[in-house]
C-alpha cells in the first residue's frame, strides 16, 4: 500500500526501560542494529500495526507496555534503489513512519524474538537513549535523530541511585541520634555533651561521607 508519492506507512518502536534505555535489535544474519518497524495494512490504525508489530517483532503485548507518546506527523525515508526489488522500482520510493514512544512494564523475560514465523531480529540488548547511528543503516540516520529529537521530551525522569544512597544516610543518622547510651559506653570522651549542637542533616549540597562505591 503506497500513497500517491510512493511512500509506504510504517510505524517505528522506540521501547523503554525503567533507565530509560531502548530496545536495541540486531538484524537477522545481518551487522547492523534497528529499532522494531513494519508496514501498516489497508484498514489498519497506525497504533494497531504499531501493537501487532510490537508482538511479531519481539513477542510483546499491550499489557506489556504503556504508550508515552507519538510524532505528531509522518517522517520520511527513500530508500536506494540497489535495496528496492526490480518490479518495485520507479513507483517505491521509500518509508514514512509515525513513531511510537513505549514504556516497559512487564519484564525482560517477557521480551522473544522467535513470537513470529518470520523473526526479525537474531539478538537484543538495552542501550542508551541516544543511539549510535553509524551503527544504523545510513539512509534511516536522519529519521532515527528526528524521532529520537522529538520523542526525548516525553522521557520519563529517573531516579538516580545516589537519591537512594542519601535517603539512606539520613536515615542511618537519624537512628542513630535517637539510640541511648546502654551502660555507659556513651560516657567516654567521644560522647555527645549536651550544650552541643544538632548535628547538621545531609542535604542535597552536604558531602557524602567516603568515596560512592556505585
Amino acid at each position: 500500500m503506497l500513497d500517491r508519492e510512493g511512500f509506504r506507512p510504517n510505524v517505528g518502536i522506540v521501547l523503554l526501560n525503567s533507565r530509560n534505555q531502548v530496545f536495541w535489535g540486531k538484524r537477522l544474519r545481518a551487522h547492523s542494529w534497528q529499532f522494531p518497524q513494519g508496514g501498516i495494512k489497508y484498514g489498519e490504525s497506525p497504533e494497531q500495526a504499531m501493537y501487532r508489530e510490537l508482538y511479531e517483532e519481539v513477542g510483546l503485548k499491550p499489557e506489556h507496555v504503556r504508550i508515552l507518546a507519538r510524532t505528531r506527523d509522518w517522517l520520511r525515508y527513500e530508500v536506494p534503489d540497489h535495496y528496492i526489488r526490480k518490479d518495485a522500482r520507479g513507483h517505491y520510493r521509500g518509508q514514512k513512519q509515525i513513531w511510537y514512544l513505549l514504556m516497559l512494564i512487564g519484564r525482560d523475560s517477557d521480551l522473544d524474538l522467535r513470537a513470529s514465523d518470520h523473526p526479525e531480529f537474531d539478538a537484543w540488548r538495552w542501550n542508551d537513549y541516544w543511539v549510535p547511528l553509524d551503527m544504523v543503516i545510513e539512509f534511516k540516520r536522519e529519521v532515527y535523530e528526528l524521532a529520537l529529537t522529538e520523542l526525548s521530551r516525553f522521557l520519563p525522569r529517573t531516579v538516580h541511585h545516589t537519591r537512594y544512597l542519601r535517603a539512606g544516610i539520613r536515615g542511618r543518622l537519624r537512628d542513630q541520634q535517637a539510640e541511648p547510651a546502654i551502660d555507659g559506653q556513651a560516657q567516654g570522651r567521644d560522647a555527645p555533651r549536651t550544650n552541643d549542637p544538632p548535628a547538621a542533616p545531609v542535604g542535597r549540597d552536604t558531602p557524602l561521607p567516603g568515596p560512592s562505591t556505585s
